[in-house]
């Protein structure tokens, strides 16, 4: 009686077409037959043997088969892609969080009303930035530190926020 494992992930299992060929493989194989194909027809004389074209014919038909051997549970070309894509990637990573190019910015104004200091924040704007003095900072961070002021946050239409610094009643 023969016992066969279910795999926990099927996902995972590759479909397998001629004994333990996947679809790639097969793929690779049958690759050579069209490129002799296309050597045959397409280089001088056309549709004749010619002594040029052997050399030919055993490089394109010696670098799919090697493609597609398995190490590992994964054909060559496979392994020969991650390489690849290892290789070609960025050795580097720059990022400067202080960087403000096609950052999106909110641009706060504060106006002071009778008692009640309201600040709206306006639409962003991808070409015009401009940046809080150091000052405005210090005084911003100043009324959120003070007990004698309230700070509020509403939306609004169009996911707008309306931002409020409101002097407490005693």
């Amino acid at each position: 009686m023969k016992i066969r494992r279910i795999p926990a992930q099927i996902t995972t299992v590759e479909d397998k077409i001629a004994g333990s060929l996947n679809l790639t493989q097969m793929t690779l194989l049958i690759i050579p037959v069209f490129v002799f194909m296309a050597i045959y027809v397409v280089f001088a004389p056309s549709m004749q043997f010619a002594w040029y074209k052997i050399p030919l014919f055993i490089l394109s038909g010696s670098i799919p088969p090697i493609l597609a051997i398995r190490i590992k549970e994964k054909i060559v070309l496979t392994w020969l892609v991650i390489l690849l894509r290892y290789n070609l990637r960025p050795a580097y990573y720059l990022f400067n969080k202080n960087d403000s190019y096609l950052r999106t910015m909110n641009i706060i104004t504060i106006a002071k009303k009778d008692k009640k200091i309201t600040a709206h924040a306006k639409e962003k704007q991808q070409t015009k930035t401009s940046t809080l003095s150091f000052g405005d900072l210090v005084r911003i961070e100043g009324l959120l530190a003070n007990s004698k002021y309230s700070f509020s946050i509403k939306s609004q239409k169009k996911g707008a926020f309306h931002v409020a610094f409101e002097q407490k009643q005693k």
